[in-house]
Order: C-alpha cells, then sequence, then structure tokens
C-alpha cells in the first residue's frame, strides 16, 4: 500500500522558520534600536538623519519605490544569483518581477504609513507606537500584505504561470497552508522591528523600513542559499 504524504502542519513550518532567522533577527532588532535612540540622543546621527529625511521628502514617492526595489528585490536576487547552490532559483526575468514588486511595494508602504500619521498621529508615545503597530501586524500584515506578497512569489516561482498558482489557491485551507507560516514565523522579528520604525518621525519610517528590510530579505536569501539538513531518521 502507499501511504500518503504527511503534510506538516502550519506551525511546525512557522517554527523552522523562526529557528532559522532568531539569531540573525535579534543582531537586526539591536541594530534598529540603536539607530532610534542614536536619533534621540547623538547630534550627529540625528543630523544625518534630518538630512536624509529632508532628501527622502525632495524625492517624494520615487524615493520609496526605488529604495524598496533595491532592498526588497534586487538585492537579495544578485545574493541568490552569486551562489552556484541557489544560481538557479530564479532566472533574470523572475528577478525583475520581484523587483517590480518590491517597487510597488515601497509606493505602497508609503502611502500606509502617511496614512498611519494622519489617522492615529504623529507621536511618539507608547500608545501611538502599539496602536500603529497593532493595525500594521494584525490587520494590515495578516489580511493584505502578506497574503498578496505569497501570491505574487507564488506566481514568479511558477514562471509567471496563473493556472498553477489559482489550482493551489483553491485547494482547502491554503491561508492556513501558505500564508500563516510566514506570518507566525516573522513575528519575532517584525513586531519589535516595527515599533522601531514607528517610533521615528514620518519622514523616516520608511528609510528606517528599507534598512531593516534589507537586512532581512538578506538574511532569508543567506537561510536559502544554505543547504537543508540531513535528516538521518529518513535514510
Amino acid at each position: 500500500m502507499v501511504s500518503s504524504p504527511v503534510v506538516e502542519a502550519p506551525w511546525r513550518t512557522a517554527l523552522r522558520g523562526a529557528r532559522a532567522t532568531i539569531g540573525p533577527g535579534l543582531v537586526l532588532q539591536v541594530a534598529a534600536l540603536a539607530l532610534v535612540l542614536a536619533y534621540y540622543h547623538h547630534v550627529p546621527t540625528r543630523t544625518w538623519l534630518e538630512r536624509l529625511a529632508e532628501f527622502r521628502a525632495e524625492k517624494g514617492f520615487l524615493f520609496g519605490i526605488i529604495s524598496t526595489g533595491a532592498v526588497g528585490g534586487l538585492l537579495p536576487f544578485l545574493y541568490l544569483r552569486s551562489r552556484s547552490a541557489t544560481r538557479g532559483r530564479y532566472t533574470w526575468g523572475q528577478g525583475a518581477g520581484l523587483v517590480a514588486f518590491w517597487a510597488y511595494k515601497g509606493l505602497e508602504i508609503e502611502i500606509f504609513y502617511r496614512f498611519l500619521a494622519r489617522v492615529v498621529g504623529e507621536r511618539a508615545d507608547l500608545p501611538t507606537i502599539l496602536t500603529k503597530m497593532g493595525i500594521d501586524q494584525f490587520l494590515y500584515c495578516p489580511f493584505f500584505a502578506v497574503p498578496t506578497t505569497v501570491l505574487v512569489y507564488a506566481w514568479v516561482d511558477a514562471h509567471y504561470h496563473v493556472a498553477p498558482v489559482a489550482k493551489d489557491f483553491l485547494q482547502p485551507r491554503w491561508y492556513q497552508r501558505r500564508v500563516l507560516p510566514t506570518l507566525i514565523s516573522n513575528v519575532a522579528v517584525w513586531v519589535p522591528a516595527v515599533c522601531l520604525i514607528y517610533a521615528l518621525p514620518t519622514p523616516l519610517q520608511l528609510p528606517m523600513q528599507n534598512l531593516v528590510l534589507c537586512f532581512f530579505t538578506l538574511m532569508l536569501a543567506h537561510v536559502i542559499s544554505r543547504p537543508a539538513p540531513t535528516n538521518a531518521a529518513n535514510g
């Protein structure tokens, strides 16, 4: 008798992802915290960041489009292409699609941050930060940002063929299988990081998000590029 394949529970998939990223994720959070503290307590850092905010304001939405496309799509793609183990993971055409997607995300995130600033406020006190974090991580991400990102990556992985993506989407428990593991494994990194992002003035939130995203996507690319551990029990 041929046994049916065992489908791994989403929480187990998420736990594996969290274990792979928890160490570098802590380093990322410490670096982000150091930058926020330096902004409020180190005059040269504050001066430099205020100049960055002025440059961002001068370029408008174009800043977010270019910077997010570069750090979310281009850098991890080039990293994966530079390693023999993952060179064939994405073609140049697929890489261009990922860059275009993250460029769009830069525009979306910029609009989202401006929306939160208008609706919730721009103060950097604890209630404002926690309110923005709650809307970000428990409304925007689970109901829109992560599902759309999962779908786009699946579409790119399928070399832009819609049929296999649609077939998987229509299978039972798509959200539980595809989205929930990503949400759970990322929460330990992004909840603290988002709090630090919202602790900065609105003009600096997207540059800070780009900094975190840069390290995060490179970290994930590094995890992807490592050979999978062998399980002696399967041998």
